[in-house]
């Protein structure tokens, strides 16, 4: 690794800290490219070696009253990505996220009544879960372990462990076994 490597690298370390000083806890070596938004009303809890890119398009992270996201370690967030969590967003271990993807635990109003406001259901990502460019993610799913979603889509149920699902909504195209190490 070079010296200019390792200099960049310390920098968006630094930047990283920096720009996560309104998380609730953020783990090890965070880097932060570009200038993301983040609300914190709730609690932020991030992991080691975080990777939040903001570059292209301005990310944003927020957690409302109440309110918890809790990503895992190693985790990459690619520009433009919107995470707002009411109840909880839970992001695994090793996870990607694609440039656009969103994920919302909350649909901000009833679907009878606009001016009432609409329950909050959990969203979880199990660890290594990848979501390709503008996927959206809605309240009260859960994606199993391992699992792919292709671009585009719009998850709505639940996503088994080792599928990849695709479509709008997003539908299991084909399950795999995952190697182990």
């Amino acid at each position: 690794m070079s010296l200019a490597w390792k200099i960049d690298n310390a920098w968006h370390v630094l930047l990283g800290l920096w720009r996560l000083r309104k998380c609730s806890q953020v783990g090890r070596l965070p880097r932060v490219y570009g200038r993301p938004s983040i609300t914190n009303l709730g609690e932020m809890i991030i992991g080691d070696k975080f990777r939040f890119f903001s570059t292209t398009v301005t990310s944003e992270m927020v957690t409302h009253p109440g309110g918890r996201l809790e990503i895992g370690n190693d985790v990459f967030v690619n520009y433009g990505a919107s995470i707002s969590a009411h109840k909880l967003v839970q992001i695994g271990d090793g996870s990607q996220l694609g440039s656009y993807a969103c994920l919302m635990d909350n649909d901000y109003h009833s679907i009878e009544d606009r001016d009432k406001p609409s329950d909050s259901q959990p969203i979880i990502l199990g660890r290594n879960v990848w979501l390709g460019v503008r996927v959206i993610v809605l309240k009260g799913v859960t994606i199993g372990e391992n699992s792919v979603i292709g671009a585009g889509s719009v998850v709505t149920k639940d996503i088994p462990a080792n599928a990849l699902a695709a479509g709008v909504p997003a539908k299991v195209i084909r399950t795999f076994e995952v190697k182990k190490p």
